[in-house]
């Protein structure tokens, strides 16, 4: 086995935010809005429709993603496209630019009136080695642009 050989790796987080579910869904399915929440992150859609299956969605990130396309070179963009669509609960979405491939989805359960339980996952498609390397830059930079999210609901 080559040390370049593609593995399936996934990363998952659950938190509870305090808010409705329909409430939670409709800012997590904003796709324009993810930018003031995710982490040096600007995130726009690239289709004619902005809901359901078929979304295209571009999210770039990086320490200039304020400046992009200008500096595209100092980040890493992510082109995904949304395979399922099953509001106000989940959305599946493919990974199929350059470098980042894979799938990713988040599901949002009613826990009661005002409160929802996010479950957010990404499976990605890299060499393992590469993999075991960002992982813990990408499990971080969720894990903080997530609770940024829930923080906005305060």
């Amino acid at each position: 086995m080559g040390e370049n050989k593609l593995a399936s790796s996934t990363l998952a987080i659950s938190l509870v935010i305090d808010a409705p579910r329909d409430q939670v869904w409709e800012r997590i399915a904003d796709w324009s809005s993810q930018g003031d929440w995710m982490l040096q992150t600007k995130v726009w859609v690239t289709s004619q429709q902005s809901v359901g299956v078929g979304t295209s969605i571009a999210a770039f990130t990086g320490p200039l993603y304020k400046l992009y396309p200008k500096f595209k070179s100092f980040g890493l963009l992510d082109l995904m496209t949304v395979t399922l669509w099953d509001a106000p609960s989940r959305c599946d979405v493919e990974h199929h630019g350059k470098i980042l491939k894979g799938s990713g989805t988040f599901q949002l359960t009613n826990l009661g009136s005002d409160k929802t339980r996010f479950d957010w996952s990404e499976t990605i498609l890299a060499p393992k080695a590469l993999f075991i390397l960002v992982a813990p830059f990408l499990y971080i930079g969720v894990r903080i642009s997530l609770k940024r999210f829930s923080r906005s609901f305060l």
